[in-house]
């Protein structure tokens, strides 16, 4: 698939998750707070284009509702590592070979020695379940990888003849990297943003589906294929609209970051004529 084919079907299938959460904030078909056992396994159709659950809620109102929790704790984590991660990396290329560079770079190595997402149940295990605490384990886990990407990047670009003139000039270190190196770095940092929004969703989901995420009665993803697992053999949509859910929204994702990777990086544009 080429990179335009992929930044256009990656950028249907997010728009559509995002379409369907923004709506969910003014309308849902039926209220997910509401249990209706006499509505309970209704087949698909009428009332309830994808059928009801176990508890008579409505199949697409809870979709829409977890596909908004899943995008604003990714959102926000994403957002996490981005404000914490980025300055750090920058600061490490800036001083490199530095204290500040050995210190940056040994804490990244501690926290990558240990499973993401085995960290982040722990976290939200002491903490306390609930959509909050899980933004904050998914959030840590995003600063390292913001932070070495930063840092990787920026130091390929110290010593290049633009940055060279800037100090020259008299700019200081700090200056050099927020109006210099930033602005050439951010494509590689937006296409690392959309790989970690898709990371995200995964772990919200994953924390959600042993009872670490967001809790009822608010639904996600995650959850909702928890509490299939007993109705799998005479209910298996109840399992596979919220596992098809996830896996489409986790594609499209990283088929957009491969298309963005694509348009925004000169060297790829380059090859393709």
């Amino acid at each position: 698939m080429s990179g335009r084919a992929q930044l256009i079907a990656g950028g249907g299938l997010s728009a559509a998750v995002l379409a369907a959460a923004a709506l969910s904030l003014v309308w849902v078909p039926h209220d997910v707070t509401v249990l209706e056992i006499g509505q309970r396994l209704r087949p698909p159709g009428g009332a309830f284009p994808l059928g009801t659950d176990q508890y008579g809620r409505d199949l697409l109102s809870m979709l829409m509702v977890g596909a908004r929790v899943s995008i604003a704790v990714a959102l926000v984590a994403v957002g996490i590592g981005i404000a914490l991660g980025v300055p750090l990396g920058l600061m490490a290329a800036a001083n490199r070979g530095g204290w500040l560079d050995e210190v940056v770079m040994r804490l990244n190595d501690l926290i990558f020695a240990f499973p993401a997402l085995v960290i982040a149940i722990l976290i939200t295990a002491v903490l306390g379940p609930s959509a909050l605490n899980a933004i904050l384990a998914i959030g840590i886990f995003n600063i390292p990888v913001f932070a070495r990407v930063a840092r990787g990047a920026a130091l390929s670009l110290w010593t290049l003849d633009f940055v060279l003139a800037a100090r020259l000039a008299g700019k200081g270190r700090l200056r050099i990297s927020a109006e210099h190196i930033l602005p050439n770095i951010a494509p590689l940092l937006i296409v690392q943003a959309t790989i970690q929004f898709s990371l995200g969703i995964l772990a919200e989901a994953g924390l959600s589906y042993v009872g670490l995420g967001a809790q009822p009665p608010t639904p996600s993803w995650g959850r909702m294929l928890a509490e299939a697992q007993t109705m799998i053999y005479t209910a298996p949509r109840l399992a596979v609209l919220p596992g098809l859910a996830i896996v489409l929204t986790v594609l499209g994702l990283n088929l957009l970051g491969d298309g963005l990777r694509d348009a925004l990086d000169p060297r790829l544009r380059k090859a393709a004529r």
